[in-house]
């Protein structure tokens, strides 16, 4: 089988500012085209992947894949990805990921059994040894103007992302296991485990885990993805992270934070880049129902909600964590606490075992207290069965 593609001969780091994003980002210059026979030479079974594909890119169980750069999926391409394939990388930090740019799908749906996993080619693998996988899409993101086609480029490979379709469908991702992902440049410029740019609601992401990694488990930058049957195991960063306005929902989610890894938050929730602007004008508000998040008893918090964010949240377990629920106005004029008054914040059906801070609400805008952000009753909340959906394909 033959794959045509952009072999990628220089990769640079360059510092640049653009309309959008003033951050770092990994810059891919393409500069010849090369036929590749799968096999690589002497029949091995080994195929490299890197580079521009212009093409479908179709992977085949008993093939070992590896990832040593960049692997972009251009406009009009899909990459497929069989159950079961196990595609290793290259342990070269950021330099390697996978990213299906705007008008790309991915179609990657593994079974509980026969689950795909992403990996590090590492002999001692750990986090950070690549960067993860990127999915950009075409639907709003709050930091172009609302309704929008203006588009925003990715902290790392300055792709672009964003517009104003929220049904995009970006493909479809099922059991998949992203192991030893993430990534930063610096403190602006990261990749995750699994980064979602302004994907849309006709995109699926279900039963994915991303375990060890250096930044980030999820990350949604706007859009209107709805992910189902999340885990995130021992993320060095924060394990759900949102921004740029993202209006989807999260149904069962399953955080575990062990006590060998340093950890920030369980859920950082921002409403707006505050890198940037506020120019779509709304803020971040998702749904999340049936959530276990645990932590060390040294993780600072489960739930920190700033820049403006709402949320509505719906049977939650927390355990095992210095503060529960924490509301930060944090932006002059753009009140966290203000989706609160509103209704446009709430927890309900909440039980808190050994917080030592459930909730933390200090020098807001609004004055509020526990008794208007947490509803229900405690005895109602059983998290989410991670022990039935998420047997076999996920690992401690």
């Amino acid at each position: 089988m033959k794959i045509k593609l952009l072999t990628i001969f220089s990769l640079a780091l360059i510092v640049m500012s653009c309309e959008r994003d003033d951050t770092a980002s990994v810059v891919i210059n393409d500069n010849s085209t090369t036929t590749i026979i799968n096999g690589g030479d002497g029949g091995s079974n080994v195929v490299e992947l890197s580079g521009v594909y212009t093409e479908d890119l179709n992977l085949e169980i008993g093939r070992d894949y590896l990832i040593t750069g960049p692997v972009l999926m251009s406009a009009g391409t899909t990459l497929n990805i069989p159950a079961g394939l196990i595609i290793r990388a290259q342990p070269v930090g950021v330099n390697a990921y996978i990213a299906i740019q705007q008008g790309a799908k991915i179609e990657a749906n593994g079974t509980a059994t026969n689950p795909i996993v992403m990996t590090s080619n590492a002999t001692a693998p750990g986090s950070g040894n690549w960067g993860g996988l990127v999915i950009c899409g075409t639907a709003p993101i709050n930091s172009t103007a609302d309704g929008s086609e203006d588009t925003a480029t990715t902290e790392v490979g300055n792709l672009s992302y964003g517009g104003n379709n929220p049904s995009d469908n970006s493909g479809s991702i099922q059991y998949l296991r992203i192991e030893y992902a993430g990534g930063a440049i610096n403190g602006n410029a990261e990749l995750n485990g699994l980064s979602l740019y302004a994907v849309g609601d006709q995109t699926t992401v279900d039963y994915v885990q991303i375990y060890k990694g250096s930044d980030d488990g999820f990350e949604f930058f706007g859009g209107t993805v709805n992910a189902s049957h999340l885990v995130v195991t021992d993320a060095e960063d924060d394990s759900i992270d949102w921004t740029e306005g993202y209006v989807g929902s999260l149904t069962d989610v399953y955080v575990v934070q062990n006590t060998d890894v340093s950890h920030d938050s369980a859920f950082e929730m921002d409403g707006f880049n505050t890198d940037f602007s506020n120019e779509g004008g709304y803020f971040s508000a998702p749904t999340v129902t049936n959530v276990t998040v645990i932590g060390d008893l040294d993780s600072g918090r489960a739930f920190r909600l700033r820049a403006g964010s709402r949320g509505i949240f719906s049977n939650v377990l927390i355990t095992d964590f210095g503060r529960g629920i924490v509301i930060e106005d944090d932006e002059p004029g753009q009140a966290t606490s203000q989706g609160v008054v509103d209704g446009d914040t709430s927890w309900t059906d909440v039980l808190f075992t050994n917080v030592e801070s459930p909730f933390v609400a200090n020098d807001l805008e609004n004055p509020i207290t526990e008794a208007d952000v947490i509803f229900g009753d405690a005895a109602n909340a059983t998290g989410t069965d991670f022990a039935t959906w998420g047997a076999n394909w996920t690992r401690d």
